[in-house]
């Protein structure tokens, strides 16, 4: 009788292995595919976000690096009457500040107020310059969740279709439709909030170079309101 046991048991062990095989993991190219060809559109929103968030980053970042000598450059120009001098430093400084600063001294002479609009105009246009394509990931973020429910909408007709075609409802007759209906929703949603984060992450830094525009903007108005020594 333990013989039979001891003979037994590896033998039932061996029978429950074989019987239950651990189930391999979907590949993640298989997933995507599954989803159908909603899953097209969805990536090509996928690529131009973030080719215009590095596209944009990268430029922002560039026109927001400002010497912190510039403005005690144009400082002293000013004083000294150098004003050739302090056009060509803005010239060659490449920076929205730079740009607001040139056209405050080439109104140079007339009134303030008229020297502040002048330098707030090109603010905006700079502004501008920096938030362009934005709008597109604002698109995007707002659009791709709507590629995922169109998806899971064909999902849905998938399976109704498979249903009545088949006159079944086993599992693997509707099981293709839900494929689509939640990987396309699944890819939907990913890119609508990686958009929505890319969006506010270069409004962010557009929002800091703003300041630094603003700071050196009040600072050449005051420079301009000193007292000639």
């Amino acid at each position: 009788m333990l013989l039979q046991i001891s003979v037994g048991t590896p033998a039932a062990d061996t029978l429950a292995t074989t019987s239950n095989p651990p189930i391999p993991d979907m590949p993640l190219w298989e997933i995507v595919q599954s989803g159908g060809p909603i899953m097209i559109p969805i990536a090509l929103l996928s690529v131009i976000a973030v080719f215009i968030f590095f596209e944009r980053y990268f430029t922002i970042s560039k026109r927001g690096k400002i010497d912190m000598n510039f403005m005690h450059q144009i400082r002293d120009h000013v004083h000294n009457g150098n004003i050739e001098a302090a056009r060509t430093l803005c010239k060659n400084t490449n920076t929205p500040v730079a740009a607001m600063i040139e056209k405050g001294i080439m109104r140079l002479g007339k009134p303030i107020r008229d020297i502040e609009t002048a330098i707030e105009n090109v603010g905006k246009l700079e502004i501008y310059k920096m938030e362009r394509y934005l709008n597109i990931l604002g698109v995007i973020a707002a659009i791709a969740p709507m590629f995922g429910f169109l998806g899971t909408i064909f999902g849905v007709i998938k399976i109704f279709y498979q249903i009545a075609l088949q006159n079944s409802l086993d599992l693997g007759v509707i099981s293709g439709g839900l494929y689509v209906k939640m990987v396309t929703s699944a890819a939907g949603l990913t890119v609508g909030i990686m958009a929505y984060v890319l969006y506010h992450i270069l409004t962010g830094m557009i929002d800091r170079v703003v300041n630094k525009m603003e700071i050196n903007a009040v600072e050449f108005i005051d420079l301009l309101e000193e007292p000639v020594k």
